[in-house]
Parts: C-alpha cells; structure tokens; sequence
C-alpha cells in the first residue's frame, strides 16, 4: 500500500491498483479497506477504486488525539496526493467524514452510503458513546463490539456478528461513537459538486432520516433507496450498489 501524510504527520495508508479515475473510498467504523473488497470490481470502466484505511487501523498510523477535524484532514491529504480531482465515496462514519472533506476540497462527484448522523429525534436518544466506554473501561473489548453492533443494529443476524474479529478496533468504536454523537448537520450544505446519496430500504430508522435531512440540507443530490438492502450494502449487496454508482458516474 501507499501512504499519504495527514497534517498531524500521521500515515494514511491506501491502495490504488490502476491509473483510472480514482474513486477515493472511505470505510466506516468497524471496518478497514477490506470492506470495499467486493464493491471495487463493480465501478465502471475507467476508474480505479483508492481504499484507504483510516487512522487506527489497518496499516495507516494513528495519533494520541482524534477529532473529526482530524479524520476529515486525512481524506483530504489522501485526495491531494492523487492526480485531478477523484471521486469521493463515503460509508457510514466514512460517510461523514467524506461529507466534510467534500465542504474543505475540490472533487468530482461525491457518493455518500448512511452516513453516520444523528437527527431530529435521533438526537434526544441516550448517547451510545458513554455505554460503549464503560465497557472499555472494565477492559472488555468484545463488549463494546457486541453493544455497537446491538445498539447501531447495522449487521443483520447476530449469531454472524464479528465480536472477535473486531475486537481491535474497540477504542477507534468508542471515540468515533462519540463523534456522532455530538455532530450537528447544518441547515444548509454548500458542496458545489454533484452528489448520489444511497440509502438501504432495510437500514435502521436513524440512517435513512439522516441521509434524507443530508438531501434536504444539499441541493440538486440524487437520492435512491436500495430494495432488501441493509446499512452494510457495500459488502453485502455490491452488485446493487454498483449498479446505482455506474448510473451515476459519467462515462471515462
């Protein structure tokens, strides 16, 4: 993999395996560059798929701080390091952080999945964050991955639920937790670039009202709503989601 460096001096890593169009993807919260794996060979002919991993995980670097600022700062750093202006694909948590490097750079189009905001009532829910550090806390890594996937009810069936195989990623769950806990979408978003907002029919309540208040706050997007699909479409439903990405992205 490739490194681009954030402001902070933290490494970003990222695989590009051509020379097309880039397509910048941006995973979320329990997730790595992996979770693009089955989507890359659905985008259209012409573009490359650019998987980062974000920071605390995979093989980029991390910091003792984090902020969204941060996050934001390494989408960005990543699309400076690549030629033109690439396409920005963001999933869940990634969504958000693509939603706002797309308000801070120049890019092509913009592609959001859920991302992970909170509205309207959504908002006067008790916070998941807390919860979630408690269980760091008591050094139970597993619980934390156990109540994000119960609480954010993004992954079906929980008998297939990865506890174990996510349970590295307990501190980057909690902090980013926290993140969506206190972002507050503006009225108005000035993204002056055209945007396809993908949203699962079979997502929970508060994501599909979140990419709908995004499509209120952002003028002339694109909305569609994928039939029997969940919030983890990319990996679970490629072809669905692909098949709304190639009809949005114009011809290389």
């Amino acid at each position: 993999m490739e490194t681009a460096t954030a402001p902070d001096g933290t490494a970003i890593a990222y695989d590009r395996p051509g020379d097309g169009t880039p397509v910048v993807l941006v995973h979320g919260t329990t997730g790595t560059s992996a979770v693009w794996d089955r989507l890359r060979s659905q985008l259209p002919d012409g573009y490359t798929p650019v998987a980062m991993d974000r920071r605390g995980r995979g093989e980029s670097g991390d910091a003792d701080d984090h902020s969204l600022a941060r996050e934001v700062d390494d989408v960005v750093a990543l699309i400076d390091a690549l030629p033109g202006d690439p396409v920005l694909f963001g999933h869940s948590f990634g969504g958000l952080c693509a939603l706002e490097a797309a308000r801070e750079t120049d890019i092509a189009q913009l592609i959001l999945y859920e991302p992970a905001i909170l509205v309207g009532a959504h908002r006067a829910e008790p916070p998941l964050a807390p919860r979630l550090r408690d269980h760091l806390d008591a050094g139970d890594r597993e619980a934390v991955i156990e109540a994000f996937f119960r609480e954010t009810s993004t992954s079906g069936d929980p008998s297939q639920w990865p506890i174990a195989e996510r349970a590295p990623l307990a501190e980057t769950v909690v902090r980013e937790s926290a993140v969506v806990g206190s972002y507050e979408l503006p009225d108005t978003l000035s993204i002056d670039t055209p945007a396809l907002l993908l949203a699962g029919a079979e997502s929970p309540a508060y994501l599909r009202d979140g990419i709908r208040a995004i499509g209120d706050a952002m003028s002339g997007a694109s909305f569609v709503e994928l039939a029997d699909v969940g919030h983890v479409g990319v990996w679970r439903a490629p072809e669905k989601v692909g098949a709304a990405v190639r009809s949005f992205l114009p011809d290389c």
